[in-house]
């Protein structure tokens, strides 16, 4: 009698299991790429696509958050990290991408130029040599950009190019913008390849503006790059509002009303 109820009940759990699965595959999934704004400890430092599960509708659509601190264009995909999204991606699925924090070193072979990368979004390279005689030709910034935007849709992903967060520098009583660099060039990739650009860079420094320097210094507990969970949340808040400004895009269907 025990164990024929034991079975029946191993049984009914490995149903479960096969249903989740099931329904897990079948809906789309948000990938999410990108350095520590995006995903941070959650403790001190928050990033944004952390506080974005509170604005969608996870009953109809997956998260996978696999930003990672310290990581550049370059080193996302140096590292295998975009190789395993990647080989994850199915139709119907969107990724998200949001890099430059990293990206700003001149790209040599020391310690503070492993993650630089090359300006601009043209065909320009840089051929590195390291120690162990391993060669490594290194990119733009909008041509790492281009090959995650063309890879997921060869895949029949959505991509979604956002630019970079501002950080707390102002002057002259405004936040100073990434629309000279990473913002630009991200934007410029977008417009080429004919996909969703967010610019999150200007969205919310459009919020701090009017908030105020002597506020938004609270959303910096740490620096002026990493934001706490506040500011993690009005970057996200910009996020959702860059999607709604996004007509006919198909990822304002899992935003909560």
């Amino acid at each position: 009698m025990f164990m024929n109820k034991l079975y029946k009940i191993s049984w009914l759990l490995l149903v479960s299991l096969l249903i989740t699965s099931f329904i897990y595959q079948q809906k789309p999934t948000l990938y999410i790429i990108g350095d520590s704004t995006v995903q941070n400890t959650n403790k001190v430092k928050w990033g944004w696509g952390t506080m974005l599960l509170n604005y969608l509708d996870i009953n109809r659509i997956n998260v996978n958050n696999q930003a990672i601190p310290g990581r550049s264009t370059r080193t996302f995909l140096k590292e295998g990290r975009w190789g395993h999204i990647d080989s994850l991606l199915k139709p119907g699925d969107y990724v998200m991408m949001q890099f430059g924090h990293n990206d700003g070193a001149k790209p040599d072979t020391s310690k503070a130029g492993y993650r630089g990368t090359l300006k601009g979004i043209g065909e320009d390279t840089v051929l590195l040599t390291w120690p162990d005689g391993g060669k490594e030709t290194v990119h733009t910034y909008g041509w790492y950009i281009r090959k995650y935007v063309r890879d997921a849709k060869a895949k029949g992903a959505i991509p979604v190019v956002i630019s970079m967060i501002p950080r707390n520098i102002w002057v002259n009583g405004k936040v100073v913008l990434a629309d000279q660099d990473f913002g630009k060039w991200a934007r410029e990739v977008a417009q080429q390849e004919n996909v969703p650009f967010i610019d999150l860079n200007s969205l919310t420094a459009e919020k701090y503006n009017v908030i105020g320097a002597d506020k938004v210094k609270d959303f910096f507990p740490v620096d002026h790059t990493h934001t706490n969970k506040a500011g993690a949340t009005i970057n996200a808040e910009s996020l959702v509002q860059g999607i709604r400004q996004l007509t006919r895009f198909s990822l304002n269907s899992y935003l909560k009303i």
